[in-house]
């Protein structure tokens, strides 16, 4: 089989050395939330962090809610706002989809482009959703331009310490990530809020973050999730280009080792997601027999990743039926090598070819 190729970074990356250091330096303080020694040493760790990851992102230490990840971001946006209708796009991760369904408002949809981007129309709705880069093309959103006509939250996992981002900029109310996706530790996110803007909780019995966030707090994964931002953020524009070479090069390899094979999404995506069909062949059984070549990879978001229906992204973007169902996504890590690229469409090519009969 060789050695394990990881193109599913949109589900996951590997932790930072540099934030696994600097969590495991905080070993043995107390809970930030104590007015004890050990619990203002964690309060001063926490608050530390949020100062940093605040700036980083051009927002507020007081905007800066740190939460168990974007899922519960998304869901305490979503659900804690006060809102009588909203506007949101057939794309988004279902971890904001299913929240705007449990609202029980009414949900105008935006249309959406054959290659994945997101129409903005004007609407009468009083609060709209609208991820920043797609989870499963890479295609970027026009954020800004909607969040200019009504207040937008911003699910910002896929773009958060991989492009720009600046809260105050993009004019949005709220915005999600997750440390996870840029190398940080898994299990910590953040929410940013917009001063002036109201939310009720998801939790209670707390007082901690302003009582938004009720629970006690992880100083040591503030800390490391600030870390791996800064460390992104840092070689942002370096991985940007690196990204680029990688997915020019697995698009050129896949033409020449398994064809025919289609590209979906926009021409010029966020380059860290490949999105590609392989007429000829069904999507779950090649991604078992990619798993069994030694390459990992996806056919749409990692929460997902159990069913055997269709993408709901692909569907939205109105592809073919056999595009549809032979859709793959292929994610970049900073670590890849080009060389990588060569070995895993070899890979990908036996195992495309075995599917359909050649």
């Amino acid at each position: 089989m060789g050695e394990p190729i990881d193109l599913d970074a949109n589900a996951t990356t590997p932790l930072l050395p540099a934030a696994r250091e600097a969590m495991f330096a905080l070993d043995g303080i107390g809970n930030a939330a104590s007015s004890h020694a050990l619990g203002r040493r964690a309060r001063r760790h926490l608050e530390d962090a949020r100062e940093r990851v605040a700036a980083l992102l051009g927002a507020q230490p007081d905007e800066t809610i740190f939460t168990s990840g974007a899922t519960e971001s998304n869901n305490l946006a979503i659900l804690g706002r006060t809102a009588r209708s909203v506007l949101a796009s057939p794309i988004e991760h279902p971890c904001a989809i299913e929240p705007i369904r449990k609202r029980g408002l009414p949900i105008e949809w935006l249309p959406v482009s054959d290659d994945g981007i997101v129409q903005v129309l004007d609407s009468t709705a009083d609060f709209a959703v609208l991820q920043l880069v797609n989870h499963e093309t890479g295609a970027i959103q026009p954020v800004p331009e909607l969040a200019a006509r009504l207040p937008l939250h911003a699910d910002a996992a896929q773009a958060v310490g991989k492009m720009p981002v600046n809260f105050r900029e993009l004019g949005v109310a709220s915005l999600a990530a997750s440390a996870h996706k840029f190398r940080g530790p898994a299990g910590i996110g953040l929410l940013l809020l917009r001063r002036g803007e109201s939310l009720q909780p998801l939790f209670h019995g707390g007082h901690q973050q302003q009582g938004r966030r009720p629970g006690s707090e992880s100083a040591m994964l503030a800390v490391g999730l600030a870390v791996a931002l800064e460390q992104a953020v840092d070689t942002m524009t370096e991985h940007r280009a690196k990204w680029a070479a990688l997915h020019a090069r697995l698009w050129e390899q896949l033409q020449a080792h398994a064809a025919p094979v289609v590209r979906n999404g926009p021409a010029g995506p966020l380059p860290t997601t490949l999105n590609v069909s392989f007429p000829g062949c069904r999507g779950d059984l090649l991604l078992m027999a990619l798993d069994l070549a030694g390459v990992a990879c996806s056919t749409g978001s990692a929460c997902s990743s159990g069913s055997l229906l269709p993408s709901p992204v692909l569907q939205a973007m109105r592809l073919a039926d056999d595009r549809l169902r032979s859709a793959i996504r292929f994610s970049f890590g900073p670590d890849l090598e080009l060389d990588t690229m060569n070995e895993a469409a070899r890979r990908i090519g036996i195992a495309v070819r075995k599917q359909r009969g050649l």
